[in-house]
């Protein structure tokens, strides 16, 4: 990075420990983009006042030569799970810019359609199986847009299908009108 890193804490004390978390995924940032000139982040406590259902907000400012990127409004009631959803965020922004610089076209991946057909001891993952019948290990935080306690056996979700070490893994676990087949 062409600057220093920037760090803002707003409605909290400045943690070294949250700051040190920030500053490893922004180092991530930059190895991934080596001509990132600039980011700041802003880490801000909302609701400060309440004693249960505190959220952090975070945001990112990235600037890349001839583009400026920015994500904002990811909240959740942890302040490391939102500072890891932002800066998933600001990957992929980083790697479309990325691909847009190189003149290459971005490959979407194809989501695929299953159901829930059971859940881990550790109440924390699940399988979805595909009317192949293939099935895909899926993490809690691998689910978007509802809480991973919500989902229920034979809910129908999509998601982007994914190799991992384990086997298949099913990445941005969404439920919604979708259709088996």
């Amino acid at each position: 990075m062409k600057l220093p890193l920037q760090i803002h804490f707003l409605g909290l004390e400045p943690s070294q420990a949250v700051e040190a978390a920030a500053r490893e995924k922004a180092e991530k940032l930059d190895r991934f983009a080596p001509d990132l000139m600039s980011c700041r982040v802003t880490i801000e406590q909302r609701n400060k006042h309440q004693h249960q259902g505190r959220s952090f907000a975070v945001r990112i400012a990235a600037t890349l030569p001839g583009h400026e990127l920015n994500v904002d409004r990811v909240h959740d009631e942890d302040v490391y799970v939102a500072l890891r959803d932002a800066f998933d965020d600001m990957k992929r922004q980083l790697e479309d810019a990325v691909r847009r610089i190189r003149g290459d076209e971005k490959l979407h991946a194809t989501p695929l359609h299953g159901e829930v057909v059971r859940f881990a001891d550790d109440g924390q993952s699940g399988f979805i199986r595909t009317p192949d019948g293939d099935e895909y290990w899926f993490g809690a935080d691998n689910v978007a847009g509802l809480p991973f306690e919500h989902l229920a056996l034979g809910t129908e979700v999509q998601f982007i299908p994914e190799g991992a070490a384990q086997g298949r893994q099913a990445k941005r676990v969404s439920v919604g009108k979708h259709h088996l087949g």
